[in-house]
This record gives structure tokens, C-alpha cells and sequence, in this order.
């Protein structure tokens, strides 16, 4: 996995926090625990939390928290499809204005459904056009087929599989990778200096998108942190997991700072036996 961010020596990631992460619960309340627990920053998911797309609000609750936006999640969701406009261009473009309002470096796209047919079909063009127009990073995110029982769907165009296209930047994501039941880090390694971006989760394989803590599933999460670190990766790495199980708040932050002293421990480059 050489040359991942073009660069060497001791990796200058931060960590930072989806606010997806705390779902139920708002979007403030992700800044709330980001600051509370030590995470270097967050990254915005947009969508129906009406703080989420308010960009005033959250430059508000940066500034209180002093946690700093690192990227922002465009609104790419089937249940956020009329968030900030149903043309899929405005949300990109509303994305990277918020983004660069609020200092953050990445907006993270997902490619598009397959039924948005002429979206689909310059999605690879239009990305690299917006992406020469600022110095905010489009970083196109893997994702994977729909099973159900012994069926696939393909639904995402022109692929699913991200490195099949030529992007500019890239988002790895793993409980995605753990879903397509694609080896990650070889898919990371085809990204290459590319990668800009890494959604930090865990799963099983299973057909659902788990978004496991890390740690708790079985993908190679401690050996691409390990592989990061050692190629001196700059980009961020955001925890994006899946705590709608948890019993409590408490129970919710128990999990969301276990996530991050996994993330920071091996992007250190520790190894633990």
C-alpha cells in the first residue's frame, strides 16, 4: 500500500467525528460529544436534522464547542433526496459552498443511483469540472450492490465500485467494503495518493451496512490504520458507526470513545499483539 498519500513519514490524520454517528440523536449533540471525548474535528452529515443543513447553525456550534468541520457529507442519502434541492448538482454545489464557508477541506459524495440517468451519465465529468472550480476535495465513496436472499441489484452508477472510475479524490469506507465483500485494502491500494478520505467503521459481510465500532467485525480496520500511518496519510479519518443500539447516551459515548482510541492507537502505528 505504498504511496496511499503521496507522502512519507508519521501520519498528520485527525480524527474526527460523523455526526451521523449519534443517530438518534441530533446533530449538536455530536459536537457535544466530539469535544467532550477529544475527536479532532467533525464531519457534517447533511440531512433531514434541519441543523445539518443550516450552515449559520453549524459554524455556531464549531465556534461554542471549538471543534472544527473538517468535511461535509452531501446530502447522497434515499432518504435525503429532497434535502437542499432534489437536483442532485445543487446539493453538490450547496455542499461545497458550506464547506468552504466553514473551513472544511472534503465534501464526501456517493455515486449516483442508477435510476438518475443523466446525473449518472456525467457524474465522473461534472465531479472533476466542480472539483477544478475550488480547492475543496470531492472525495467519491465506495459503496456496494443491494442483496436480497440469493439477488443483487446494482444500484449505483457508474459504479459502485468507485476505483473503476477516474476520480480525483476518493473516500474508503470499510463497513461499505465489508458489505460489497470487496478486500479493502487492496481496493485502498488502487486509490493510491487519491485517497483523501476514510470512513472508519467494521462489519461482517452480511448484507446490511453494519457500521460496526472497529474492532468488532471482521475487516482489516487496525491493518489499514497500520498502512496509513506508515505511509504518512494526511487526509482525515472519520468514525462513522452505528450506535442506533445503544441502551443510553452513556452507552452511546462508551462506544464513540472506544472507536476513537482504536483509531488513534493503531494510526499511531502501535502494534498490539
Amino acid at each position: 500500500m505504498s504511496g496511499i498519500s503521496g507522502m512519507t513519514g508519521p501520519s498528520g490524520a485527525r480524527v474526527a467525528l460523523s455526526t451521523a454517528s449519534v443517530y438518534p440523536e441530533s446533530t449538536a449533540t455530536a459536537f457535544e460529544i466530539a469535544a467532550r471525548l477529544g475527536y479532532d474535528g467533525v464531519e457534517v452529515m447533511v440531512w433531514t436534522d434541519p441543523v445539518s443543513q443550516d450552515v449559520e447553525a453549524l459554524r455556531r456550534l464549531s465556534d461554542y464547542h471549538r471543534v472544527p468541520i473538517l468535511a461535509v457529507h452531501a446530502p447522497c442519502l434515499l432518504i435525503t433526496q429532497r434535502v437542499w434541492s432534489t437536483d442532485p448538482w445543487t446539493k453538490l454545489q450547496r455542499a461545497r459552498a458550506a464547506a468552504e464557508r466553514l473551513g472544511a477541506s472534503t465534501v464526501v459524495v456517493h455515486p449516483p443511483f442508477r435510476w438518475q440517468r443523466g446525473y449518472a451519465r456525467d457524474f465522473v465529468r461534472g465531479v472533476w469540472r466542480m472539483a477544478d472550480e475550488t480547492d475543496v476535495r470531492f472525495a467519491v465513496e465506495n459503496m456496494y450492490p443491494w442483496r436480497y436472499r440469493d439477488r443483487e441489484l446494482l444500484a449505483y452508477a457508474p459504479d459502485w465500485d468507485v476505483t473503476r472510475d477516474d476520480y480525483r479524490h476518493f473516500t474508503v469506507d470499510l463497513s461499505h467494503a465489508a458489505t460489497s465483500r470487496s478486500e479493502v485494502l487492496d481496493m485502498a491500494a488502487r486509490m493510491g495518493d487519491r485517497l483523501a478520505h476514510v470512513h472508519m467503521g467494521d462489519g461482517n459481510g452480511s448484507a446490511k451496512d453494519e457500521h460496526l465500532v472497529p474492532g468488532r467485525g471482521t475487516q482489516p480496520c487496525a491493518e489499514l490504520l497500520g498502512a496509513l500511518a506508515a505511509s504518512g496519510f494526511g487526509g482525515h479519518v472519520v468514525v462513522e458507526v452505528n450506535t442506533r443500539r445503544a441502551m443510553s447516551s452513556a452507552e452511546r459515548e462508551e462506544d464513540l470513545a472506544e472507536a476513537l482510541a482504536f483509531t488513534r492507537l493503531h494510526l499511531a502505528g502501535v502494534r498490539v499483539p
